[in-house]
């Protein structure tokens, strides 16, 4: 963002593009925008073909309509940019841009539908070979056409590649068909690359996860390296200085000092780092929401979680969820095909309820954990009522009751509430031979503690190993 740019924000009030992710708009209506040009142009520069996978809400369609603002030769959306030191060319090419998140829910033979409806939309201005029956076929000629009428190679832009698929991913069946349908269209990309100029792709789960690209090897995953960990989503440097008007203002609204505000967010926003020594970055929804607002509530969670995880989790005992806070997997473990694998951990950490908290190089394994509170105290709110079979409402009196005797360092009305809650619990959440088993009667009073305290925003640990020394003197 440039200077003058923030001193129009000082002068007025902040507004931010909390339900815009259209780049073109989000300039030309003067709204907050965190600049990702630089990097936006150096993969452009480096590569043909480029995946990022980042959980929903994260700044994905924003960064893919940049990209298509961008290849059309819009110059003067990018005024004060970092990319306009950069770019001295601005050719413009023919973009193709499918926003594939309305394949979700969708049968074999309506999301085959849709693709030919997206097609059709560019087939207006390029034409149409009535000989092409099929999404793929249409899609090759599409590029074909694109080409020789424009005269330069053609972009490619996929976002939420993979909406078609992640309810699917426990009907092994229907999963197969639809990948298959899905492959056909994919597969242009690696037939046709002498026509194309650029190829960009998103989704929530790795590409090597879906294997629907197996074809297409040339695809260059950057969801994991370090230079593009800031690529989506805000980062702190960048609430430091551009958005530090912003924050100063959230402060001045809440009454609290600056660094009070920064801490408020920090705690209940950031947490998220995609690679090893990757950048510290905020979930954007969240934080521009919150300042938006003047207010710290659960946005990210309530906005992007998605029937598919919750029917994934459904797979695996439940609680498992929230056993993942602090694991330690192996690098391999990212790369497991979520319809395959026996843990949810895969589908946990691409959908952003689990991040990287550390790197080991010596022994090249991840450290994982749950991001921040607003991921935290959502996952619980949603994952409580299915495990103890008690209300939101009971939950949240819970934490009431809990949290006034807690701040009155009144321990023991905390106990007694807590009390009260488990003995509404009903008696069939675990059965017979889990009670009378010591150990998995631990393990679940253990999760109900978990579970409480950490709805009060405490940072809980469980089952921490130590070594306890004694010296004699």
């Amino acid at each position: 963002m440039d200077k003058s740019h923030i001193s129009r924000l000082k002068m007025s009030k902040f507004r931010y593009p909390v339900d815009i992710d259209q780049f073109q708009k989000i300039r030309e209506q003067g709204k907050v925008y965190v600049d990702k040009t630089d990097m936006m142009y150096d993969l452009a520069d480096k590569y043909t073909y480029v995946f990022l996978a980042r959980p929903r809400r994260f700044g994905k369609s924003l960064l893919c309509n940049t990209f298509k603002a961008y290849f059309n030769g819009q110059k003067e959306l990018f005024e004060g940019l970092k990319v306009m030191e950069l770019e001295k060319q601005w050719t413009k090419y023919p973009v193709l841009h499918f926003i594939l998140s309305g394949l979700k829910d969708c049968s074999i033979d309506e999301a085959k539908s849709k693709l030919g409806l997206f097609i059709s939309t560019y087939e207006k201005d390029y034409g149409r070979n009535e000989a092409e029956k099929t999404p793929g076929a249409r899609f090759r000629g599409l590029i074909h056409r694109a080409y020789e009428q424009a005269g330069e190679k053609a972009v490619v832009i996929l976002d939420e590649y993979d909406s078609a698929i992640m309810r699917l991913l426990g009907q092994p069946e229907e999963l197969d068909k639809m990948r298959s349908m899905l492959r056909e269209f994919y597969q242009v990309l690696k037939d046709e690359g002498e026509y194309l100029r650029f190829v960009f792709i998103t989704g929530v789960t790795k590409f090597s996860q879906l294997s629907i690209f197996s074809e297409l090897n040339n695809l260059k995953q950057v969801s994991m390296l370090d230079e593009y960990s800031g690529i989506c989503g805000i980062t702190q440097e960048e609430l430091d200085t551009t958005l530090r008007p912003c924050v100063e203002e959230f402060a001045e609204a809440l009454e609290i000092t600056t660094d009070e505000a920064y801490a408020l967010l920090k705690k209940n926003y950031d947490g998220y780092h995609f690679s090893k020594k990757g950048k510290d970055v905020y979930a954007p929804f969240s934080l521009l929401n919150a300042l938006n607002d003047n207010d710290v509530t659960h946005y990210w969670f309530d906005n992007a979680t998605s029937g598919s995880l919750l029917q994934h989790l459904s797979r695996f005992p439940i609680t498992t969820a929230l056993n993942y806070d602090g694991i330690e997997v192996s690098e391999n473990d990212f790369s497991i095909p979520c319809e395959n694998a026996d843990t949810p951990m895969p589908l946990l950490y691409q959908s952003g309820y689990l991040t990287i908290a550390s790197y080991d190089p010596w022994v090249r394994s991840y450290t994982l954990k749950i991001p921040n509170n607003e991921v935290r105290k959502g996952l619980i709110d949603c994952l409580m009522p299915i495990i103890l079979k008690r209300t939101v409402a009971d939950n949240n009196s819970l934490v009431r009751a809990m949290a006034r005797a807690v701040f009155k360092s009144n321990l023991s009305d905390a106990l007694t509430a807590l009390r009260s809650y488990i003995a509404k619990i009903p008696y069939d959440v675990i059965t017979k031979e889990q009670w009378e088993d010591k150990e998995s009667r631990e393990a679940f009073y253990q999760l109900l503690l978990y579970m409480a305290f950490s709805m009060l925003n405490s940072t809980v640990d469980t089952e921490v190993k130590s070594i306890l020394v004694v010296c004699k003197v």
